[in-house]
């Protein structure tokens, strides 16, 4: 009994730890989110932007991207309200001027891929991770 709790102890404590060096490591950095919004009647592949477009994306931005995420919206906070968001893909990147040097250039190939994956227009945000 004795083992088993030190042992939940020693994995709890080790999740924690590195749960919180990841937040730190996050702090300072540029999140460029970009939000698909839900409307009715329209498409989202997320296979697609999963396995296609993200990579691709990710790929131009080099060095400068510490990570990608992609969410795929499930309900919205308000029982009985629409979806607001049908997905979000963000960029985590050391610098905005990296990535707007990186995007620039591609940014009609980017715009061209939309088509095969769907036929709603983003919202983008760019942000600085405070906490």
């Amino acid at each position: 009994m004795k083992i088993k709790l030190i042992l939940s102890f020693l994995l709890l404590t080790t999740y924690f730890m590195v749960f919180s060096q990841e937040k730190q490591a996050e702090k300072g950095l540029i999140k460029v989110s970009v939000m698909y919004p839900y409307a009715e009647g329209k498409t989202f592949n997320m296979e697609y932007y999963e396995t296609k477009h993200m990579p691709m994306v990710a790929g131009y931005l080099g060095t400068n991207l510490v990570k990608y995420t992609i969410e795929k919206g499930l309900s919205s906070g308000i029982p009985n309200q629409p979806l607001p968001f049908v997905a979000i893909g963000t960029f985590y990147v050391k610098s905005l001027n990296e990535y707007q040097a990186a995007v620039t250039p591609n940014r009609d190939t980017i715009r061209a891929d939309f088509k095969n994956y769907t036929d709603v227009i983003p919202v983008i945000l760019v942000s600085e991770v405070i906490k």
